[in-house]
């Protein structure tokens, strides 16, 4: 009856560790595996983070697409961050530029990062950026406040179904991971 209960034991810890283990490669592949579905499904908004080239499209007159830009701070970035634009309504093909001002709050020099998002997050491969502040990280001196442009052009070959689209950016402080 020992050798029973023994045996019983050694099967029941190679069946928790088995478990351990495919629990931590599963925690370890959720990563890769939420890019896929976002990339799949178009969840997220994930924006480029690199400039597209300024191409000629053919402007439709005809339609009418509401921008709406949305700004929000990192709970541990000091800053002051705005659009100078809340809404515009474009036209598909047409390229426009929108302002945002971020200023810091602080009397020492912070290095910053704005991470954007699109709304729906479909339409985000629609919607090209030719210049952008996100592209890279931002330094600003103490008390420094900055205005900063926005380039974008709206796809015409955006499904008609999207009438607004939200421009969402958060800026994060990255000045201790410097």
């Amino acid at each position: 009856m020992n050798d029973d209960v023994k045996q019983k034991n050694a099967k029941l810890v190679r069946t928790l560790v088995f478990v351990v283990v495919a629990m931590f490669g599963f925690g370890f592949a959720l990563v890769p595996l939420y890019d896929v579905l976002c990339d799949i499904t178009g969840l997220n908004g994930k924006v480029a983070s690199v400039a597209v080239k300024e191409i000629v499209y053919p402007v439709d007159k005809d339609r009418e697409v509401s921008v709406e830009f949305v700004t929000s701070l990192n709970e541990s970035a000091p800053m002051l961050f705005r659009s100078e634009t809340k809404k515009l309504k474009v036209h598909p093909g047409e390229y426009y530029t929108v302002n945002f001002y971020a200023e810091n709050l602080t009397d020492k020099v912070m290095v910053a990062q704005a991470i954007p998002s699109i709304s729906p997050g479909l339409a985000a491969e629609y919607f090209k950026k030719t210049e952008c502040f996100c592209f890279t990280e931002q330094t600003f001196k103490p008390r420094e406040g900055r205005t900063m442009p926005v380039r974008f052009v709206v796809d015409p070959n955006l499904p008609k179904q999207y009438k607004i689209i939200t421009l969402a950016y958060t800026f994060f402080d990255n000045t201790k991971t410097q």
